[in-house]
């Protein structure tokens, strides 16, 4: 096959992919034995998130499109960390397969490709964690790769179902996984629309549809993604170390902070099965919070505590700062 050929059924491959995740993927373990690197026609949509940004320079702010922001990237860092993350990942509750399926579209609507994707990827690490398998340790790696390089990359991109076994028997959520932009698109669609009802019956509030789109989907994303992704590369490099595990996961009230409870990571990493990352009460957790209440109301049930032995360990260690 001429090499021009091959570019262009590449190039396709690529377009195709950013509507159908799994498209292409039938021979997963030769992409993953593909070297690592940048994929650019792939990541297209991963740009244009970046730059949308900028369009702030054309359509301004208001006060209500500002607001929307700041609630859309806690929402979905709650929908992130406690849906994609706790729940998809490592199970740490139980719920319904119809609160399940409402739970997987929040977590969809984050940005950060399918239910499936996130949950296979994150075993991975727990598996290999700062090891040469991980994808995206700091100390393997480097800081930008392990930040943001690593979804650049065909190797990581597919979704390797059997890895995630338990999850991939819901067709429903196997579907949201194949189709991840869908929902993304559908939420700046909707913003977007929003911004210009708003624009004709509410004045008052100076918003538009290009102010809910840039502010609300953009720059909220945006956000929101290198929030999670400073989990993957800040939290092996900054905090301390209360447990002695494996690899170099550490705990930081800031990164707790930023993204809702998940800078308690050496905590996690040392004790992976509990819904509640922040192990004492002046760790804050806020996703724990928002689950416990959840919990309350029955949506959610069963969160798995932190066995009494791991706290007692942990007492005798030095606190996170």
């Amino acid at each position: 096959m001429p090499a021009s050929t091959s570019l262009l059924r590449k190039w396709a491959t690529s377009l195709v992919q950013w509507f159908d995740a799994d498209f292409g993927n039938h021979d997963f373990d030769a992409i993953r034995a593909k070297p690592d690197r940048v994929e650019w026609v792939r990541c297209i949509p991963f740009i244009i998130l970046h730059l949308g940004c900028l369009g702030v320079l054309l359509v301004g702010w208001s006060w209500f499109a500002v607001a929307a922001a700041v609630a859309l990237y806690f929402v979905r860092m709650f929908a992130v960390t406690g849906v994609y993350h706790r729940y998809f990942s490592h199970r740490t509750f139980r719920t319904s397969r119809f609160m399940q399926f409402l739970l997987a579209l929040l977590g969809a609507s984050s940005t950060q490709r399918g239910p499936l994707w996130w949950a296979y990827h994150h075993r991975q690490h727990h598996k290999h964690s700062d090891e040469a398998d991980d994808a995206h340790s700091p100390h393997v790696h480097g800081f930008w790769w392990s930040h943001v390089g690593w979804i650049t990359s065909a190797r990581n991109f597919p979704t390797d179902y059997r890895v995630v076994k338990d999850l991939a028997k819901f067709p429903e959520l196997v579907f949201l996984n194949r189709f991840d932009s869908l929902v993304p698109i559908v939420l700046a669609t909707g913003l977007f629309f929003l911004g210009m009802i708003l624009e004709h019956f509410a004045p008052g509030l100076g918003v538009t549809g290009g102010q809910m789109l840039v502010w609300g989907f953009f720059i909220s994303t945006t956000a929101l993604f290198h929030g999670t992704c400073s989990i993957n590369s800040l939290a092996h490099l900054i905090g301390r170390k209360r447990f002695n595990t494996k690899d170099d996961s550490r705990n930081s009230l800031l990164l707790a902070l930023i993204t809702l409870g998940e800078g308690w990571h050496n905590n996690h990493h040392h004790y992976m099965g509990a819904t509640r990352q922040g192990f004492y009460w002046w760790e804050i957790d806020i996703t724990y919070y928002v689950l416990k209440v959840m919990s309350w109301t029955g949506l959610i049930w069963d969160l798995r505590p932190v066995p009494i032995s791991v706290k007692e360990d942990g007492r005798r260690r030095p606190r996170a700062v």
